[in-house]
């Protein structure tokens, strides 16, 4: 050991340890406690609240939205977030909560920037067209499930989607794409579970719709 001027002083691979444990309770420090510190008026805890939910966050808004729009939208949620910190039911999941927010922040982008429905149809590529064309072909259902797993299938997905509302938009692509269930996507959006079940039937049928006028106008060129 080393002796300092008020006795003995730890040494270095002591401190060392005593710092590595402080940094572990720092990191393992509940959800809660860190909420509660930020409630209490402590704003800068918040930051390690954020870099905590970062990047959980990013992969909602990067599944909803266009990729140049992910970064703004994100900082929107982190000050939705911390608004809305005092109202937070401390008996459920924090990170529910917040990708209750994500997805409802993603929600209010779509009903905000929705492009027109009545805008002319843009030309499909020749495997788009393809693609489009062996799924409807023979009256057959459209899996929606797989819809978007390939890039001429995400592609036609996109040029329909942007035909529907917000509405649509967000329960189709929670049920279908990302394979949540009727209650899952329902507690994401604030929404019934009766709500989103109708709502999911009525979407599916529309972008069906949709998809064979996408055909339909390309047979037409």
């Amino acid at each position: 050991m080393c002796r300092g001027p008020g006795g003995f002083s730890p040494a270095p691979a002591v401190i060392d340890t005593r710092l590595l444990i402080m940094q572990q309770i720092a990191t393992t420090e509940s959800d809660a406690a860190l909420i509660q510190q930020i409630i209490a008026g402590d704003a800068d805890v918040f930051e390690t609240l954020l870099k905590r939910y970062e990047q959980p966050v990013l992969r909602i808004l990067k599944r909803h939205l266009p990729y140049d729009q992910v970064e703004e939208t994100a900082q929107d949620v982190f000050v939705k977030v911390y608004q809305s910190l005092p109202g937070f039911k401390q008996t459920g999941s924090f990170k529910h909560w917040l990708s209750s927010i994500a997805v409802r922040t993603c929600y209010d982008f779509w009903r905000k920037h929705y492009r027109n429905r009545e805008m002319p149809m843009s030309s499909l590529t020749e495997a788009q067209a393809e693609w489009l064309e062996k799924t409807l072909s023979n009256d057959a259902e459209i899996d929606h499930e797989n819809l978007g797993r390939q890039k001429e299938a995400r592609e036609v997905l996109e040029e329909a989607l942007g035909r529907l509302s917000a509405e649509d938009r967000m329960v189709l692509e929670l049920v279908y794409l990302e394979g949540l269930t009727g209650k899952e996507a329902a507690s994401l959006l604030g929404w019934s579970v009766a709500n989103v079940k109708v709502r999911t039937f009525r979407s599916r049928k529309k972008l069906e719709k949709i998809l064979i006028g996408l055909a339909r106008h390309e047979e037409d060129r």
